[in-house]
């Protein structure tokens, strides 16, 4: 215990367990663990906040939970079920959302301590910044698989969790989802499209029909101008909407199927151009399918139901039962009903799971089972209770030392797949003091944002800049034009005019500055705007500097290796003897407990290997993992060695 945290026998340490209060943001892997490590350990007033109810899935980790809580609160029922570990400790639960504007800056000023247990990175952003403005402590955690963090954030003594830039989530471009996919993720981001675009809300971005004007088909500007403006030919996304035409067939399953896997394949045929360097893909007809003898049908790999992979007759036939009943769930609904994608949604999984096989094998590629379609369509990594347990010790472990004013002990831990070099799984590393450049906990907070003010709506600055990018709940922006002209405000309806009118329209220009508050999180942010007309295609605004936002230059295939769209071998099922993990197909880490911003890879053996799956959104920073290789051999005293 005293190379981890203080000594519980320390009078003072005993009566500040017993009388302070502590927050916990998040009750679900790690937040359970993390409740019951805190009564058994002595905290007697704590309070806990989830916005989340208990599904099935969570039942194999979240042991606070039982079948029968199965829709339930996860706060109230993580509360009732702590208390039985410790009958006079005072829990107060709350069922809601931690941005909700009810738990403001005095809200957090009520505690002595927060811990973070969430799941995605918009609250940890939030959280992040309203312990800074109480000056309260911080401890943030986080898993994925086998890996695992924890660290301290305090105001002006550590890095705040935004310290580092985070990178963004893998996206791929449009023509590369309707017409050249070469990757299984691709094919699986196809099939959300298609779901959202049949069953949900229609996204122009989310199209799923060929790409006419993909500029790799055409030998010319001119060729490809008058592709982009045909609009009569079968397969132009112009003649009608994915949702229009399959509402005009009565959403008929075979029709569907015909439409996607057959026509639109034929037509992405006719554009001979994009198949010069790859292999072609091969159209299926539903009624050939079917006069396949079912003995060729057989599921691929061995185990659980959903480790299996089935041939194409099985995905077919899997495709027409969960057409069947979404259209049922769409009808019950009422006329301009949607459905909305969830991963733990059996008819939604169902038809993600068969619609993206079916257009992996159009393109051969190997097919994967549900349970990998699930891992990759829910941007997750498989959570693993264990992992959850470690973590939730060493957070309480943190807690004590932050409690103990031992603040100077404190470390940013990791938990690793596999032994380092000397043998520890476990790894400590001193907390990096704050970025002078943040811009979160600078002095200054300040950002400098390049975009075309002549194409850049009012609303896109809101949404896509302020609220997605810089993490704001509710901005006010103001013009810094020497009239203090306001562009943006949080009370509603007072410049919802502005909403569809370029930046341009209100004087902004190359140089402009913008001020935007946000009173909830007591956080303002100098934007400073540059304008440019050459920004990339797809590309809406760069933020100057966010070098872990830039992209790896394309890697360039051999001269004479043979292209078949990313296989090394043809269109064979593949079987769930790899976890989700292992491939580089996996789009970010949305597991159970997202990785913070210190995460290092976690092994010799797998830093030699790319780690998409990992670093897209476990926020690992360079700096941290060469840290970890450099560890001196004198900290061993801080290290727990787990053989």
């Amino acid at each position: 215990m005293s190379r981890w945290g203080p000594k519980l026998r320390s009078p003072r340490l005993a009566d500040s367990l017993s009388s302070c209060r502590v927050l916990v943001v998040g009750a679900g892997g790690i937040g359970c663990e993390l409740l019951k490590n805190l009564v058994l350990t002595g905290f007697k007033n704590i309070e806990v906040i989830d916005l989340d109810t208990i599904d099935v899935s969570n039942l194999n980790r979240q042991f606070l939970f039982q079948k029968k809580h199965v829709g339930k609160s996860k706060a109230q029922v993580a509360k009732e079920s702590v208390l039985r570990f410790c009958p006079s400790a005072n829990i107060t639960a709350y069922h809601d959302s931690i941005m909700n504007p009810d738990y403001n800056v005095e809200f957090f000023r009520n505690f002595q301590l927060v811990m973070n247990a969430l799941d995605n990175r918009a609250a940890r952003n939030h959280v992040n910044r309203m312990c800074l403005a109480a000056d309260i402590p911080l401890i943030e955690s986080g898993t994925a698989g086998y890996l695992g963090q924890v660290t301290v954030i305090k105001k002006g003594q550590t890095e705040c969790y935004e310290c580092q830039p985070k990178p963004t989530q893998k996206t791929f471009p449009g023509c590369t989802i309707r017409n050249t996919p070469s990757e299984p993720i691709h094919c699986i981001v196809w099939a959300k499209y298609l779901f959202n675009q049949l069953f949900g809300e229609e996204d122009a971005d989310q199209e799923v029909s060929p790409d006419t004007a993909d500029p790799e088909v055409a030998w010319n500007p001119a060729d490809a101008a008058a592709r982009a403006t045909a609009s009569n030919k079968d397969g132009d996304i112009k003649r009608v909407s994915t949702k229009e035409w399959a509402r005009s067939t009565g959403y008929d399953p075979v029709k569907l199927f015909n439409k996607l896997f057959k026509d639109d394949i034929m037509y992405l045929l006719t554009m001979d151009k994009l198949w010069k360097k790859r292999k072609a893909p091969l159209p299926l007809d539903w009624t050939e399918i079917h006069q396949l003898e079912s003995s060729q049908e057989e599921a691929f790999g061995t185990g659980l139901k959903d480790q299996q992979v089935l041939g194409v007759q099985g995905y077919a036939q899997l495709f027409h039962r969960s057409v069947e009943t979404l259209r049922s769930q769409l009808i019950e609904k009422g006329e301009g009903a949607e459905l909305v994608w969830d991963k733990d949604d059996p008819p939604a999984m169902d038809f993600v799971t068969a619609a993206a096989n079916l257009r992996m094998n159009v393109f051969s590629m190997n097919m994967k089972s549900r349970f990998d379609v699930k891992s990759m369509a829910g941007n997750i990594i498989p959570a693993i209770a264990t992992t959850n347990a470690v973590i939730a010790g060493l957070i309480v472990l943190e807690a004590l030392k932050t409690l103990n004013s031992d603040f100077d002990q404190c470390r940013t831990i990791f938990l690793n797949k596999q032994p380092n070099p000397r043998k520890k799984l476990l790894v400590p590393c001193a907390l990096d003091p704050p970025n002078p450049n943040c811009y979160v906990c600078a002095s200054k907070p300040e950002v400098t944002v390049k975009l075309n003010v002549h194409k850049t709506i009012v609303q896109a600055l809101q949404d896509k800049i302020l609220k997605e990018k810089f993490g704001m709940v509710a901005p006010d922006v103001q013009i810094e034009d020497g009239k203090g002209t306001i562009l943006i405000s949080s009370e509603e309806g007072e410049t919802e005019a502005n909403n569809n009118k370029f930046l341009s329209d209100f004087g902004i220009r190359n140089g402009s500055r913008l001020q935007a508050d946000d009173f909830l999180q007591d956080y303002t942010l100098l934007v400073n705007l540059i304008h440019s007309e050459e920004l990339e295609k797809d590309v809406e605004f760069e933020v100057v500097g966010d070098a872990p936002d830039k992209a790896p230059a394309p890697s360039v295939p051999e001269e004479g290796k043979n292209i078949a769209n990313g296989n090394k071998d043809s269109a064979q099922p593949s079987t769930s003897s790899k976890a989700a993990a292992e491939d580089d197909d996996v789009l970010i880490v949305d597991s159970d407990e997202e990785p913070s911003s210190s995460t290092m890879e976690a092994s010799p053996e797998s830093s030699n290997r790319k780690r998409k799956h990992h670093d897209a959104d476990t926020d690992a920073t360079a700096s941290k993992r060469k840290r970890l290789d450099q560890q001196p051999a004198d900290d061993d005293e801080d290290i727990i060695a787990l053989d």
